[in-house]
């Protein structure tokens, strides 16, 4: 089975588990990880075709890979739009449950969310099992919170219901896309199903819609966008609503997901996530006496990787006498995140530099590539975008280069209903919607289709 890090995904055995908490195999918790070990792990299709069930926006190429594709199509109806309507979004792809309503013009009427940190602090990570147990315990009386926050009477009197099918924990999207087909069934109303990383990449929309009173679209397209969490390290080339490209992604480890394990490393207590727990610790500590050496710093591309960092730190900790006096390992906390910092600094320069090369070919490139605008703007989002290290030095860079940048308020970056309602606001403006009955989730589910960047 998998134990899935607040910021990335880790393997145990389910004996390793009895073992961690000395109880008998046949413990409730080893029960449900054997369970869930025994279980045949559904492998993506490699088909180029339309996925059974999955909403009309996705489509595969010759190769398999599948992206988003807007078309105008009210599959399931769509609201009253010349006036402002109001969406329920529902968000259960990891280890939080959470429902928000939002409005089209950008209010959050109200949203809930019931976090799991408590259930699976003692793994050091989220186990599949307990969070879709506790997902089926509270969806319905998260909705419920959210709904009465909104000042509304029942879910009939939203106008949409959007949820995240995918990416994310198989089991756990199960059992939010269910809840949102069987209300979106009783209730009538339009669906959207909603890609889980475009919900963060357009989460900074919404934020500045909400920063800027007056204007129409305070951040509009084209802009990058460097997603930063657990499970995903990318960097975006986002053209409009269901049309991106990967300029960049890591290697290996997402950056969150090396934040969790180094933070474990440390022996810092990673109840609460390991990303802010090894931010805090970091704090106290000076990166110059612990110099760790920044990932890739000899290839000039859009590429990240993050595992060489955290086999470093793990290389350093082992020389210390006793695992390191608190100082030590605070010094080797900073020397970790100023590497992954600048690592990050890099990758983005190198994919700033590519977009203006586009603008300056004599002949027009075919393809994807052809289509890269002149970009001024940055969307930093994901989990790890409430890193305030991180936050300030990408916020320099940009403004170095001319580029402005934009974040979701701190609370905003992690999983959310909000951001679940936002998307399927998008797309219904757009005239999209999909048909509730059939859909089903998707663990794995890329955003776009990679480019293939190289450097002049």
């Amino acid at each position: 089975m998998f134990l899935h890090g607040g910021m990335g995904l880790t393997c145990a055995s389910p004996l390793a588990i009895a073992r961690t908490i000395r109880l008998a195999p046949i413990s409730r918790i080893a029960r449900v990880a054997l369970r869930m070990s025994a279980a045949p792990e559904r492998m993506p299709r490699t088909a180029p075709r339309l996925e059974r069930g999955m909403p009309k926006a996705i489509e595969t190429d010759a190769s398999g890979v599948s992206g988003l594709r807007i078309r105008a199509e009210a599959l399931s109806g769509l609201p009253d739009r010349s006036q402002p309507f109001i969406v329920l979004g529902i968000e259960t792809s990891c280890d939080d449950t959470a429902a928000a309503v939002v409005r089209s013009d950008g209010v959050i009427l109200g949203e809930a969310i019931a976090k799991q940190d408590a259930i699976h602090a003692e793994w050091g990570g989220v186990v599949p099992g307990l969070a879709r147990d506790a997902h089926i315990e509270a969806v319905g009386r998260v909705v419920s919170e959210a709904i009465a926050a909104a000042g509304l009477s029942s879910v009939a009197d939203v106008d949409a219901i959007g949820v995240t099918v995918g990416p994310g924990l198989e089991i756990c999207l199960r059992i939010g896309a269910n809840h949102a087909v069987s209300l979106a069934e009783e209730h009538r109303k339009p669906f959207v199903a909603v890609h889980h990383l475009e919900a963060h990449c357009l989460m900074a929309r919404l934020a500045a819609l909400a920063d800027s009173p007056g204007e129409t679209d305070p951040l509009p397209f084209p802009f990058l966008s460097l997603l930063v969490s657990g499970g995903h390290c990318q960097l975006l080339l986002c053209r409009g609503v269901g049309d991106y490209s990967v300029i960049g992604s890591t290697l290996d480890d997402a950056l969150g997901e090396a934040y969790d394990k180094v933070a474990r490393l440390l022996g810092l207590d990673v109840g609460g996530g390991g990303g802010p727990a090894l931010e805090a610790f970091a704090k106290k500590g000076d990166a110059s006496k612990a110099k760790l050496p920044v990932p890739m710093s000899k290839r000039k591309d859009t590429a990240f990787s993050f595992a060489g960092l955290k086999t470093a730190v793990r290389t350093r900790l082992a020389k210390l006498e006793n695992g390191g006096t608190e100082e030590e390992r605070a010094d080797l906390a900073a020397a970790f995140q100023e590497a992954a910092i600048m690592h990050i600094e890099r990758r983005l320069r190198y994919a700033l530099v590519w977009c203006a090369e586009q603008q300056l070919l004599p002949t027009p490139l075919e393809g994807e590539a052809a289509k890269v605008p002149p970009i001024t703007s940055l969307v930093v989002s994901g989990g790890v975008a409430a890193n305030q290290a991180l936050r300030g030095r990408l916020r320099s860079l940009c403004e170095a280069n001319n580029v402005r940048m934009y974040t979701p308020p701190t609370r905003l970056c992690t999983d959310n209903g909000v951001m679940v309602a936002w998307v399927a606001i998008e797309r219904l403006l757009l005239g999209h919607s999909d048909t509730a009955t059939g859909t089903e989730v998707r663990a794995r589910w890329p955003l776009g289709r990679a480019l293939d960047i190289k450097l002049t």
